[in-house]
């Protein structure tokens, strides 16, 4: 795993000096194998490392940006970086680094101090201070106030949250295992804390999103569910029909691309193509059928072939030989950028979790939820429950960095907003209506696409049911 300190230490043992856009850019994408191509393009008189030096690289006003050709490039999940399941000794470095990312982005905005120096002094008894730690237990106390224990790695303490007191409201959205900091006072005998005030990790007020210098555009959707009996066939050929007239540039696929085997009890009931392979080798033949000159990127979701714990690796190749060269299989998430512009794919399992723990939370109306992942910048804060999370050494779930459009699916209903500059979008189904959603009184918004112009990351929705 590259971090800063390794990076900057790699150029000063050859007495050269890194700029931060460089560590940046070799921090997002982990790959030792990039400082060796940077330093073959150093001219023998450099002293600081910059952004001209990194091959193929392309710099705007906003940052910097990798433009290869054809403009496409897999940020971060990249088929095959998906580490095994490690031992005990995993989880322990994954949610330090959990805590050392997303603190790090909260002390941008707030200085901090550990929760032990609180405790074992008296002085600060009574002073405004602030907190930063990860949420281990949330409890509603008898009189209607949150509380809330965080945790750092020097102690743990229990903070109070006043019902009658504005921060109450923000309070009630905290969730299991999300880093957050706290400003308030501790108690005369020092065993609660008063929280008044919650920073969390946040996309920055002044983020302002990228927008690609080339004409282009891509198409979002999800949940295919190739081999559903209610899989739409006549509307997805009426989309297919409709793209393969289109300039289209890209066509993105955020999971469930197939609906899989034994995914839930009694599916084969529910099932037109009952083997695995028939089913990915249909959808090859779906996107046979597409402009060959379009690039689709595709990534799993939880009724693929793939684990179901995330980070989920992309789909085996033993499952792909039929598809055409234009596929790009990324994992779940994933971050694209095409022509310059980030996407983030992630197919959104931990909707569910939020769902149950996010008071007015529900499957109808998804994109607050999209929204509450960027606040957190994290896309599965809550461990241990619906959604299985595969710990490593590095937390591949943290957002980071901040993408130009958030593209999620999973609850087939079609959400759609911007927060902060980051488009955000659930893409919806090509599955009518399943028994469970009939039993669950869950309406999904199935036949939708929604096309994002690369230039000015305007959306516009097409239905085609």
């Amino acid at each position: 795993m590259l971090d800063t300190k390794t990076i900057v230490q790699r150029f000063l043992d050859i007495k050269l000096q890194v700029h931060p856009e460089v560590v940046q850019y070799l921090t997002a994408r982990d790959d030792p194998t990039l400082i060796d191509q940077i330093l073959l393009s150093v001219p023998d008189d450099t002293v600081v490392v910059s952004v001209q030096h990194i091959p193929g690289l392309k710099t705007e006003r906003d940052g910097v940006r990798f433009l290869p050709d054809p403009f496409i490039e897999v940020v971060q999940g990249a088929e095959g970086s998906t580490m095994g399941v490690g031992g005990v000794e995993s989880f322990s470095h994954h949610f330090r680094d959990r805590y050392n990312r997303l603190g790090g982005m909260i002390r941008t905005r707030a200085h901090a101090m550990p929760i032990e120096a609180l405790i074992k002094s008296s002085r600060f008894r009574g002073e405004p201070v602030t907190l930063i730690g990860m949420v281990i237990e949330i409890k509603n106390t008898s009189n209607g106030h949150r509380l809330v224990h965080l945790e750092d790695p020097t102690g743990t303490i229990p903070v109070l949250f006043n019902k009658g007191r504005d921060v109450f409201s923000d309070a009630s959205q905290v969730i299991y295992d999300e880093v957050i900091g706290v400003r308030g006072t501790q108690s005369p005998k020092g065993e609660i804390f008063f929280g008044d005030q919650i920073y969390r990790p946040d996309v920055p007020i002044s983020h302002a999103p990228y927008a690609g210098t080339a004409r282009g555009s891509a198409v979002l959707i999800s949940d295919i569910h190739v081999g559903s009996e209610t899989f739409l066939e006549e509307t997805w050929e009426r989309f297919a029909a409709w793209i393969g007239s289109s300039r289209v540039s890209y066509l993105l696929v955020a999971g469930d691309l197939v609906d899989g085997i034994g995914i839930y009890p009694g599916q084969e009931k529910e099932l037109s193509i009952k083997d695995v392979y028939e089913q990915y080798n249909t959808l090859a033949r779906m996107m046979t059928r597409l402009p060959s000159d379009m690039r689709i990127i595709l990534a799993p979701g939880n009724h693929d072939v793939v684990r179901g714990a995330e980070p989920q690796p992309a789909v085996p190749s033993e499952f792909l030989g039929k598809f055409p060269g234009n596929c790009t299989f990324v994992e779940n998430p994933a971050m694209v950028s095409l022509q310059g512009v980030r996407f983030l794919l992630y197919h959104g399992r931990s909707i569910d979790d939020a769902i149950g723990l996010i008071p007015g939370a529900s499957y109808e109306n998804p994109a607050p939820l999209m929204e509450g992942m960027l606040q957190r910048r994290h896309l599965a804060p809550a461990y241990g429950r619906k959604t299985p999370i595969a710990p490593d050494h590095k937390d591949r779930l943290i957002i980071d960095p901040i993408p130009e459009v958030f593209h999620t699916g999973h609850v087939h209903i079609q959400g759609l907003t911007t927060y902060r500059g980051v488009l955000c979008v659930n893409a919806g189904t090509w599955q009518a209506q399943t028994a469970f959603q009939r039993q669950m009184n869950v309406n999904p918004t199935p036949g939708r696409a929604v096309v994002v112009d690369l230039e000015t990351l305007n959306p516009r929705t097409l239905d085609f049911l």
